[in-house]
């Protein structure tokens, strides 16, 4: 009788650890399967993301100045005296009315900018704003959406450099809906012809440039709110 319950005991013993055996072996499996699957999804993304760097880079590269540009008005966002000249030159081709220079430092007068572009007087009374409201680029679209509405214009030259475009765009038409804004790039790195990957100060721009327009993407998809990026506005709610 005891030798009975003694190999009924062994018997159960062995089931059980055949159980358990195959408990483990289908964990160990499952894990296996788990980590599999999360490197070839971010294998995927990490795919999906360098492919689309790859395209942004191809698209800013591939903007031009539009041969004859011509719009009822200029804006160029601030960043480099490299830009704001280029907006004065439009200027004074009358490639627009008149020129907004969005951003610029509360400490930067209109006569250091007119000296520095080398400009007249008259034209910086005649036709040009200084807007000092703007602290980021979605300040920008809203200064520049401000202006538009006192003027009353509908077409809009938008200068800055070529791998800021996108992004700008972006934003000035989302917030100004029925405007048409026509691309004026100015080109401080040429992507085209250089290797742009080779050059950390350019690499950096292009990487810092592409998150930021991921960014803003992802906020127009979600609908997510976003501040006004202008200095009188966060100075009423205390920001």
């Amino acid at each position: 009788m005891m030798a009975d319950e003694t190999s009924e005991a062994e018997t159960s013993g062995e089931t059980e650890r055949r159980r358990l055996a195959r408990r483990t072996r289908r964990h160990v499996s499952f894990r296996r399967q788990l980590a599999r699957l999360t490197f070839y999804v971010l294998l995927m993304v990490a795919g999906c993301g360098t492919a689309s760097l790859l395209y942004f880079a191809d698209q800013v590269a591939s903007l031009q100045p539009p041969a004859n540009p011509k719009a009822d008005a200029i804006v160029v966002l601030t960043g480099g005296f490299q830009r704001i000249d280029q907006a004065v030159d439009l200027l004074k081709a009358g490639a627009g009315q008149r020129l907004l220079i969005s951003g610029v430092h509360p400490t930067t007068t209109s006569s250091q900018i007119r000296r520095n572009t080398q400009s007249s007087a008259d034209l910086f009374r005649c036709c040009v704003d200084i807007g000092h409201d703007a602290i980021d680029t979605i300040g920008n679209a809203h200064e520049t959406a401000n202006w538009i509405r006192n003027n009353g214009y509908r077409s809009i030259l938008v200068v800055t450099n070529n791998y800021h475009m996108p992004r700008s765009l972006l934003e000035l038409r989302r917030a100004n809906p029925g405007i048409a804004f026509v691309p004026y790039p100015v080109v401080n790195s040429d992507l085209k012809s250089t290797n742009w990957m080779a050059n950390p100060m350019v690499l950096k721009s292009i990487l810092t440039e592409y998150a930021k327009l991921t960014v803003a993407s992802l906020r127009d998809l979600l609908g997510t709110p976003t501040d006004s990026g202008l200095r009188t506005e966060r100075a009423q709610t205390g920001q």
